[in-house]
């Protein structure tokens, strides 16, 4: 006899639910990364464009600005890579969309919670 306590299923959804979070969070941290990184190496490009690394390296090294013109396309082309990671990420929805699976959702809740008075 099984006890009130454990249901198979409420048990598996758990677990769905967890390895769900799991993702998610590993992709919130993927993205903050992302972000990381391209502000890192982006002001780095930006400080050598400006000039303002060259007291730091060495003799015979030429920084001069006009070396860098690639800069500006460069990161407006991994912003718009950074852009589109983003929208993968936060799952930009219509308002339609979020009301429709909010109804989904209660109405399978609702459908499981009389599966289970079924067997109590």
């Amino acid at each position: 006899m099984l006890t009130s306590s454990y249901d198979p299923r409420i048990m598996e959804g758990l677990e769905q639910k967890r390895e769900y979070a799991k993702k998610k969070v590993k992709a919130l941290k993927g993205f903050y990364d992302h972000v990381k990184i391209f502000i890192l190496i982006n002001g780095f490009l930006y400080l050598a464009k400006s000039g303002l690394l060259r007291p730091f390296m060495p003799n015979g090294v030429q920084l001069e600005s006009y070396y860098f013109g690639w800069v500006d396309l460069h990161t407006f082309i991994w912003g718009g890579i950074l852009v589109i990671h983003g929208i993968f990420v936060f799952h930009t929805k219509l308002p339609f969309l979020r009301k429709w699976e909010a109804r989904q959702i209660r109405k399978h809740m609702n459908e499981d919670r009389e599966e289970v008075r079924k067997y109590k």
